[in-house]
């Protein structure tokens, strides 16, 4: 069997759902343990990396409530890193109790993951990428009216929620770390919440207020590591076109070219499905023979027995192989 590099992406929603206390959380991710550990039963590297919308929206509205001056809010960038910090603390834990019961040979670490943006991306004054709870029209009304400053708008036709500067990412600062990490044996935690978002100035890197799209700063760590696969979960086995049509369509093997048709079609929904076909298109262009996988946590058997998922290929004979 061929040892494969695998990066595998977890959406924050995957880790909260309606119950935000921290034991329901850290039984979520449990759960997500006894599938991530396939991989490595499977003889793959595994690198795990995972989202922060909704527990990094929970963090600000919980410190807002409680910000006076002399304890004041931490400001975004510092936000992430907190919640980088709980969510592979909980990951991190289940990961090494389902190791251990499957007799492997091996530890895990979380990175605290600082990820390099353009200090002059447009993002920064164009928010999109949502955070936190959904809220109906009438409960995001409130909130705004309550913080002024917080955008909000309609996600996907599941509710409103607040959106941040979300910019690309341009290096993950951390990605040697992580490589020697996976050279020696050790399940890497990267890039959670999208990573920390830095500019550097000199010799230092600056945090700035925004939240990285988890999908697009995965893809970035894969190719720096030079991943043979990046793996991106989300709530359903494949990605469809159509979706939620009389005529939807699964994608089983696709090329990018053919996700770029799909993409001019607007078949993809903005915030939801759209960043995680643009992130791997990203990956199999700028790789050598690297493939992307979008399909769901429970489907993980179904992938690794049958290659069920959509799986992306530069073309069709890359996906013959």
């Amino acid at each position: 069997m061929t040892k494969r590099r695998v990066v595998v992406a977890l959406g924050g929603n995957a880790i909260l759902s309606k119950d935000a206390s921290a034991k329901a959380q850290q039984q979520a991710l449990r759960n997500t343990a006894k599938y991530l550990v396939q991989f490595i039963e499977n003889g793959d590297e595994l690198i795990v990396s995972h989202g922060n919308g909704p527990q990094v929206g929970n963090l600000l509205l919980q410190q807002a409530a409680g910000s006076t001056d002399i304890n004041p809010a931490m400001p975004l960038d510092t936000a992430v890193a907190m919640t980088q910090g709980s969510i592979g603390y909980w990951l991190q834990n289940a990961l090494n109790e389902e190791i251990r019961k499957s007799g492997l040979d091996c530890s895990v670490a979380t990175v605290i993951t600082q990820v390099e943006v353009n200090p002059d991306d447009q993002a920064f004054t164009n928010p999109t990428k949502p955070i936190g709870p959904f809220y109906s029209k009438e409960d995001a009304e409130a909130q705004h009216a309550e913080h002024p400053e917080f955008t909000f708008v309609e996600d996907a036709g599941r509710g409103y929620r607040r959106v941040v500067p979300s910019p690309k990412p341009v290096n993950v600062t951390e990605a040697d770390v992580v490589n020697k990490l996976v050279n020696v044996g050790i399940v890497p935690i990267s890039v959670g919440g999208g990573g920390v978002p830095v500019v550097r100035e000199g010799d230092r890197l600056v945090g700035r207020e925004a939240v990285i799209d988890k999908d697009f700063a995965s893809e970035k760590l894969a190719e720096q590591i030079d991943a043979d696969l990046l793996i991106i979960l989300t709530a359903v086995d494949y990605v469809f076109v159509n979706f939620n049509q009389p005529d939807q369509k699964a994608l089983g093997e696709v090329t990018i070219d053919e996700l770029r048709n799909y993409l001019d079609e607007n078949q993809f929904a903005k915030g939801s499905m759209l960043p995680k076909v643009q992130a791997t298109i990203d990956f199999v262009e700028n790789t050598n023979g690297g493939k992307a996988v979008i399909t769901s946590l429970e489907n993980i058997d179904g992938f690794l027995a049958n290659g069920d998922g959509t799986i992306i290929s530069k073309s069709v004979v890359d996906a013959a192989k």
